[in-house]
């Protein structure tokens, strides 16, 4: 049986938590689809980092195939061309626009993934895992797939169409090498039985396990009638096959066959992120070459539904991309960031309209949260001339706040750092904002302000302190979500100058009460969600 997880170390014993985004082609710029997976994967490494994990995130660039050479040749560059114009211009910018921390960003044109592929692949078939056959069948160059004709599905005309992409197949016919695939069938079913959380999620699970059992086919690791690819070590006239070629990106670009102390410390991946029609590939094709190579196993393949508009998968194919720049220009970073992981179960299907967003941003952080902080510090700027008050004894109400908060940070650190339930966490912490809302609302410091005497004024400070405290321990666990609005609110609560740096706080200890220094400068800063201005044309 392979290892999965975190069973190997590095040299100092402890191993990175290892979290990657699907390698994405770059046969155009990216949409709101291909920016969802990475944000995901950005909010669930930065909430490790904030439990004071090690963390290694990958994300990159699927550079090679038939569907790439043939966009290139549209564009009358060259296949090597396209790619760097692509990543350099559009992809890259993307992320450092939407803020993602990622550690490392492989393009498998890069001689440090390639010469590590041929290796693998040499291995393997120094082992007798591949041979050489023919091969024809209908084929999604769309997928870079062979697909099986029950795949299929027909249109009006009773042409066959790829169900994904909704064009027409080509049936190609060719020599290939093969990888002996078939003989994986049992093992890999032993292994999905012995690790159930390893395919996420439960539906995904079951149809991977429905798809095996029905018998595996040996698989194609190489293609002849095009030259843009890795060429196959043994037999210039192929290239590898271009998944087999992505998939390996997850062991090269962390030190695979040439930096055995950073690949021992980082692989495997504890989560692979994947779309779900990519599934397959992670969950049977990736995991029977690992144990073929005798290398451990990932620890979680995690399936993201689609983004629809209209019904149908959000894709430039199908002309529904939308560019996320066109969100962010409207709504700011943070509150996109927030949205697609607040409105949508990880996992399912979601449709994205500018309504919802709208009215979200609205009801939830402009009026629940960011209204909440600027009457607070205002309250704190008139009635202390900005410097927060001590809390006396606290009464019931208090400590309901203090409870709701410890509640929020364990529902939080479950839903987001173990669950992947981003949707449930978030809706956690919200509902704490919530509360601390109703508790002001129901306490009503303005109120309190005009009893002079020494208990009104103790009063008074003890709802201002618990309200503030409560907003700490909020900007926390925020902090993964929304790292900028976040630093705001931190920096505008005082509790950089006595707690020091929002990203040194440990989300775990974010409900460990009374934090927060009396005395520290609260400042009424910008507004953290302004009123949105009306929908662009």
């Amino acid at each position: 049986m392979a290892a999965t997880g975190s069973e190997k170390q590095g040299g100092d014993g402890v191993k990175s938590f290892y979290v990657s985004t699907p390698i994405y082609y770059v046969n155009d710029a990216p949409h709101l689809g291909h920016a969802y997976t990475t944000v995901a994967g950005d909010v669930l490494t930065r909430w490790h980092r904030q439990r004071g994990e090690k963390v290694w995130y990958l994300t990159g660039t699927d550079e090679h195939g038939q569907k790439i050479m043939r966009t290139a040749e549209a564009n009358n560059v060259t296949p090597q061309a396209w790619c760097d114009k692509l990543v350099e211009e559009a992809w890259k910018p993307l992320w450092e626009h939407l803020n993602i921390a990622n550690d490392d960003f492989i393009r498998t044109t890069e001689k440090r993934h390639t010469d590590r592929v041929q290796e693998f692949v040499q291995d393997l078939y120094d082992k007798g895992e591949i041979y050489k056959g023919g091969y024809e069948g209908p084929y999604c160059v769309g997928c870079e797939e062979y697909k099986l004709p029950g795949d299929l599905v027909e249109d009006e005309d009773g042409v066959k169409l790829c169900p994904i992409h909704k064009k027409p197949v080509e049936i190609l016919k060719e020599e290939n090498y093969f990888f002996k695939l078939s003989e994986y069938g049992p093992k890999l079913l032993e292994f999905y039985a012995a690790n159930p959380g390893f395919i996420q999620p439960e539906s995904a699970r079951n149809e991977v396990v429905n798809f095996v059992k029905q018998g595996l086919q040996d698989l194609s690791i190489s293609r002849s009638t095009f030259d843009w690819g890795v060429p196959v070590p043994w037999d210039d006239k192929h290239v590898i096959y271009v998944w087999v070629d992505a998939l390996l990106n997850y062991a090269t670009a962390v030190g695979y066959g040439a930096n055995q102390e950073k690949f021992n410390g980082t692989f495997p991946a504890n989560v692979h992120l994947v779309g779900k029609d990519i599934l397959r590939f992670h969950a049977v094709i990736w995991p029977a070459m690992l144990m073929a190579q005798g290398l451990p196993l990932p620890g979680r393949v995690a399936a993201n539904g689609w983004l629809m508009v209209g019904g149908e998968k959000m894709s430039k194919s199908n002309l529904t991309g939308i560019k996320p720049q066109d969100l962010t220009s409207h709504f700011g970073v943070d509150a996109y960031r927030w949205y697609f992981l607040r409105a949508i179960a990880f996992g399912s299907d979601g449709s994205f309209s500018w309504e919802d967003f709208t009215a979200r941003y609205t009801s939830e952080l402009a009026n629940d949260y960011g209204n909440l902080a600027s009457r607070l510090a205002a309250m704190v700027g008139k009635y202390y001339g900005g410097a927060l008050p001590g809390a006396t004894a606290a009464g019931e109400a208090e400590q309901a706040v203090q409870q709701g908060l410890a509640k929020a940070v364990a529902t939080a650190d479950l839903k987001i750092g173990e669950e992947l339930d981003f949707q449930g966490g978030i809706l956690a912490i919200f509902d704490f904002v919530k509360q601390v809302n109703g508790y002001i609302t129901e306490q009503e410091p303005w109120k309190v302000a005009k009893d002079e005497s020494p208990e009104g004024k103790a009063r008074l400070a003890t709802i201002l302190y618990t309200a503030s405290e409560a907003l700490r321990g909020v900007a926390v666990l925020l902090n993964a979500v929304m790292p900028e609005t976040s630093q705001r609110l931190w920096e505008s609560l005082g509790a950089e100058e006595s707690l020091g740096a929002l990203s040194d706080q440990r989300v775990q200890d974010a409900g460990t009460w009374g934090l927060l220094q009396p005395g520290a400068t609260v400042t009424k800063g910008a507004v953290l969600f302004p009123r949105l201005e009306e929908k662009p044309a």
